[in-house]
């Protein structure tokens, strides 16, 4: 079953993000108060927390939620895998899949913090078709 595990924000793009208990998701919009919010395609980041066990593997310590700057760390979801357009339910929220992985902009905080970021090949990025509350323990299922 896939699963949140955690959501985090940030106040400015680029950094780390902070895990918070639940976030309000404003339809589209993102996450309220995130950097990264907006009237744009990447208006949510998700990254699964087996494409972070990877990095752990590799011998990176001290990764934990939010340190990719991912606003969702999900489990049990291969999300890399998902093809762009895919709709998912994730807590009383509908996101859209609008992007799989990114460019890495230079001096990102992230990949100078940990040597390697994730996130250019694993993670991906919705809009918000419908807001609502999304706290960790929430389901995420692929609508048909």
């Amino acid at each position: 079953m896939a699963k949140v595990i955690s959501i985090n924000i940030s106040d400015k793009k680029g950094v780390i993000k902070t895990p918070i208990d639940r976030g309000i998701f404003i339809e589209e919009h993102g996450l309220k108060d995130d950097a990264h919010a907006g009237k744009w395609h990447r208006q949510v980041s998700l990254l699964a927390q087996e494409s972070i066990n990877k990095m752990i593997e590799m011998g990176v310590t001290g990764l934990v939620p939010g340190k990719f700057a991912e606003n969702i760390t999900t489990e049990g979801i291969i999300l890399h895998e998902l093809p762009v357009g895919t709709k998912l339910k994730i807590g009383d929220t509908i996101h859209e899949v609008t992007q799989i992985g990114k460019e890495c902009h230079t001096g990102c905080a992230i990949k100078n913090q940990v040597g390697k970021c994730i996130m250019p090949t694993e993670g991906i990025f919705t809009r918000v078709l419908k807001g609502g509350d999304i706290k960790p323990g929430d389901t995420i299922d692929i609508i048909k």
